[in-house]
């Protein structure tokens, strides 16, 4: 390999003795620490902290919360079991068992619904995915906890009732 169209400067090019041990690189660094941590300490001015149970975040209209089905006039889920959320969802975390309904307008309704939501990414395909509306996240519910990994499996009868105070 040749050198010869390269220039001098760039060939030459030397280091420091302190910026071979980067032994400035790091006073620089901790300098630059130092001034903002100076500087947050004797902040007066609105810090980003917030207060958490006193006081809530306000977020958009387009945050997508808790899921919830919605509901006929009667009572009963909207949703066919059509598995059109379930193909869509990209987590794999809602699961459908159809069964035949005893109405004879309704072809099937759902015998099993449930939504593991620690699968969930919340992305909103399932919503966009059903032919009847009858999924949405829209509790706007960002409140999600629990004690175990079994009570994020949320059945029927939770997302039909889903409550929008935030409880369970």
């Amino acid at each position: 390999m040749s050198f010869e169209g390269l220039s001098k400067e760039s060939t030459d090019k030397r280091r420091t003795l302190l910026e071979s041990i980067y032994l400035w690189e790091v006073v620089k660094g901790l300098a630059v620490t130092g001034r903002h941590l100076i500087h947050n300490i004797f902040h007066t001015g609105d810090m980003p902290t917030m207060q958490y149970p006193e006081e809530k975040r306000v977020y958009s209209e387009r945050f997508r919360g808790r899921h919830r089905l919605m509901q006929r006039e009667d009572g009963t889920p909207r949703c066919v079991a059509c598995q059109m959320c379930s193909t869509y969802c990209p987590a794999d975390c809602i699961h459908i068992t159809a069964a035949e309904s005893p109405d004879p307008a309704i072809e099937k309704y759902p015998a099993i619904f449930d939504i593991d939501l620690l699968r969930c990414v919340y992305c909103g395909l399932c919503e966009e995915a059903c032919p009847c509306d009858a999924i949405r996240l829209d509790t706007g519910i960002y409140e999600i906890a629990a004690d175990s990994r079994e009570k994020f499996v949320v059945d029927k009868e939770f997302l039909l009732h889903n409550r929008t105070d935030g409880t369970r």
